[in-house]
């Protein structure tokens, strides 16, 4: 890991965070002496060490914002000083503790996927695109989750807006040869693994992983209840509606405890019915005082994983509205959690993207002209839904359409879909036509939204160069307990080498139990082409 220790953040004591009242309050940590430090993660601010017996056990809380890159932040920036008129020196939550940025490819690819991306973090090691908690080679390796629960008796827990089963959550808490594999990985984490149960909390989506496949919505390919199955076996308390969660009490609640509260991935933000969906922040608090008050009870810290995945999603679908809502709930989250480490010394937080989605950037030209030096925030501002929302209201109406189709869903389009939902009331005769002329054509849903972010981003003069992924190195946050360790360039491995270090933990050896167990002796090199994960074609590679 590095030491160095210089400081990537302006010093102007000035500058305010966006929806922070005050700038971050001296920072307790403990330790034998009184001192201070300058040169915390916050620029301008001191850290003091107050002397006590015993130190408290320490909490590690990596966050991962899936495909937000730098310029993903500076736009998510610039839209809300301008939204909430806060002028040009308006900081985001994020913005007060960057310290450096993570580089970010593959073992078999200069750009990663989700999966390898992850367990870069998860096991501190390099793998191929499509990789779930195994290496390279693609051989089981052992994650900083499972040690810290195995060797250190600390109580871990995931948080997400994606299915728990996703590519994220899934290589902290399981070992499959290729993501798409999510009816093993909830298998897993429940407990059917060999070393047990590892997880203690489960907060996010894809309820339709754990239902047998003769229910309504399941994904599975088999009858297993896995809800079922996880109460019986390991002890789970499960919890699935909205009222579900909001009776969740920490003081009291039972673990293992797991939360799901879609069948598929979480709404978006845009979106969300507040009423049939917790957002990442209200999960992320809820979580942590859980954690807290449980770990504390038995006298250990906790790891907890939390990610803002549809961040990602929308930058997959080029949806510029959706993508920067996702953005400020993540920095909700990260606000709270800034909260939580003041309240709770001995925690560290460390935030950073898998990699960024989409090759965003602000500003774009139409046409041949020279570009203007401008983009339009007010068009965003208008879009009340995201695409890939409306798109299913679109297909759904075209395609129950009948033989007045022209001018019966043609109004609906002007009126619903673009006025109402996008804000648009000035669409050109091409891009109507365009529309129009999804009825019968059997492309995909996803597809009809790449039309109508482009008819947003077109006019926003927002860019974007892929539906996939780009190599770009991403920025790196960190606060708290000896997040100073950090500052600078880093490989993503040396994040997982940060928190092992943390948190003493021992991945060899976790690695040695998953190896001569007799369910992974048919992993390997020769078995990963079978598991069709050499390809970025995953099943559901557009969310």
């Amino acid at each position: 890991m590095s030491n160095r220790n210089y400081n990537t953040l302006p010093s102007d004591p000035e500058v305010q965070p966006i929806n922070s009242p005050t700038r971050p309050r001296l920072h307790r940590i403990v330790g034998a002496v009184l001192l201070v430090l300058a040169g915390s993660v916050i620029a301008g601010t001191t850290i003091m060490l107050v002397a006590k017996n015993e130190p408290a056990p320490q909490n590690v809380i990596m966050m991962i914002s899936d495909g937000f890159g730098p310029a993903s932040e500076a736009y998510a920036r610039q839209y809300h000083s301008w939204d909430q008129g806060l002028g040009y020196k308006a900081m985001l939550p994020l913005d007060t503790i960057l310290v450096g940025s993570s580089r970010t490819q593959s073992s078999s690819s200069m750009i990663t996927d989700s999966a390898a991306g992850a367990t870069a973090f998860a096991c501190a090691q390099k793998s191929y695109n499509g990789a779930i908690g195994v290496d390279s080679k693609g051989v089981p390796c052992g994650t900083v989750l499972e040690s810290a629960k195995l060797h250190r008796n600390m109580l871990t827990g995931l948080v997400v807006t994606s299915r728990i089963t996703h590519a994220t959550p899934a290589s902290f808490s399981a070992h499959v040869l290729g993501r798409d594999s999510e009816n093993d990985i909830a298998s897993q984490q429940i407990g059917f693994n060999p070393l047990g149960r590892t997880v203690d909390l489960m907060f996010g989506g894809g309820a339709c992983e754990f239902t047998s496949n003769l229910t309504e919505h399941s994904c599975r390919l088999d009858t297993r209840d896995l809800f079922e199955e996880a109460k019986e076996s390991f002890g789970w308390t499960v919890k699935r509606t909205r009222e579900d969660f909001d009776e969740i009490e920490p003081s009291d609640a039972e673990l293992p405890l797991m939360g799901l509260f879609a069948p598929d991935h979480m709404s978006y933000e845009i979106d969300r019915d507040s009423s049939k969906q917790p957002s990442l922040k209200e999960m992320a608090k809820k979580a942590l005082e859980i954690l807290n008050v449980a770990s504390k009870k038995q006298g250990t810290g906790f790891f907890m994983m939390i990610e803002g995945s549809r961040i990602d999603m929308a930058a997959h679908t080029n949806d510029p509205a959706a993508h920067v809502h996702e953005i400020y709930e993540y920095n909700q989250a990260i606000l709270a959690v800034k909260e939580f480490v003041d309240a709770n010394p001995n925690t560290v937080v460390i935030s950073t993207s898998d990699h960024e989605t989409g090759g965003f950037t602000i500003g774009r030209q139409i046409g041949k002209d020279y570009p203007e030096y401008k983009w339009n925030p007010e068009v965003i501002k208008r879009v009340q839904h995201s695409s890939q929302y409306l798109a299913g209201i679109w297909r759904k109406e075209i395609d129950a359409s009948d033989e007045d189709y022209s001018a019966k869903v043609k109004e609906f389009l002007v009126t619903v879909i673009l006025r109402d939902g996008l804000g648009i009331d000035n669409p050109t005769d091409e891009e109507l036509e365009r529309l129009m002329s999804w009825k019968g054509s059997n492309k995909w849903t996803e597809e009809l939204a790449y039309d109508l972010t482009d008819m947003v981003s077109r006019r926003a003069l927002l860019g974007w160069s892929t539906h996939g992924h780009t190599a770009v190195d991403v920025n790196l946050y960190a606060y708290g307990h000896q997040s100073e360790k950090l500052r600078g360039n880093h490989e993503n491995t040396d994040i997982g080498d940060f928190i092992v270090e943390q948190l003493d933990l021992n991945l060899e050896d976790i690695t040695e139990r998953l190896k001569s167990h007799d369910s992974f002796k048919e992993f390997g090199v020769n078995n990963i082409e079978n598991s069709n994960t050499t390809t970025n074609k995953h099943k559901y590679h557009h969310l």
